[in-house]
């Protein structure tokens, strides 16, 4: 379509942001979620100036009412969902096993995998109805690949991979798509909140055979590009974006 429409959760900072501003660049119509009214409206504004049509809805993804209230409301403004982006997540509480706590644990898959598994549910919902859709979750390559103190956080992105190539088999007859992009080592807050120090972040640089982090619109242009037609033949795939980390 020449203006699809585009729901991306998470939406406010990082690489929802980014893609956010992708997709309106490419005249597509955004709606953008968070749980942040001032800066929602700030970025659906910003969004408007590149000649989009843009909107900001108020959803918590951890609660059912709210992503909901979210597709539902994205289909009465522009009458039709044609790409979903699953964004939002957290680094949850990094640290050793021993550290980690039911508080912890839930604070992490509310987020990370409830909040995907409530997306999807209503998104495709909407997609079943049309015909079509392509859906875009946002993993990480220690979704596959595990990293030290942060077992929570991994275990949660591997749950999103697995729930991801699910969905993909359960709703292809439908016409609709469900892929993940998977993020190396890239420049946003929550990376310097994972890291910590200036000294683990430059260790985690020094993994990366491209030898720097990824940028946020990098990580966006992978989110259109596997959204779009362009890739219509590729579902229930996990689309790795890391300068090379998980190449060996």
């Amino acid at each position: 379509m020449d203006q699809p429409v585009v729901l991306i959760t998470g939406a406010l900072t990082g690489i929802g942001r980014a893609a956010a501003v992708a997709f309106a660049k490419k005249g597509a119509n955004v709606v953008v979620t968070g749980r942040r009214d001032e800066a929602g409206k700030e970025l659906a504004e910003e969004l408007r100036a590149f000649g989009a049509e843009a909107e900001f809805i108020n959803a918590d993804v951890r609660r059912d009412d709210d992503v909901r209230a979210m597709v539902d409301q994205t289909v009465a403004r522009f009458g039709r969902l044609d790409v979903a982006v699953n964004n939002a997540g957290t680094e949850g509480r990094p640290g050793p096993i021993t550290d980690q706590s039911p508080e912890s644990f839930n604070d992490t898959f509310d987020t990370n995998v409830l909040g995907v598994v409530l997306s999807m549910k209503h998104q495709v919902r909407v997609m079943q109805k049309q015909g079509s859709g392509s859906i875009v979750n946002i993993s990480s390559t220690y979704g596959h690949a595990g990293a030290a103190g942060a077992s929570v956080y991994v275990g949660s992105k591997h749950a999103v991979e697995g729930i991801t190539k699910s969905v993909a088999l359960e709703v292809a007859e439908a016409g609709i798509r469900v892929n993940a992009v998977a993020p190396g080592p890239t420049d946003t807050g929550m990376l310097t909140r994972f890291t910590g120090t200036p000294q683990n972040k430059a260790a985690l640089v020094a993994q990366v055979p491209l030898d720097r982090l990824g940028l946020s619109e990098e990580l966006a242009d992978a989110i259109v590009f596997i959204a779009s037609n362009e890739a219509s033949y590729i579902t229930g795939h996990i689309l790795n974006v890391d300068g090379g980390m998980t190449t060996s």
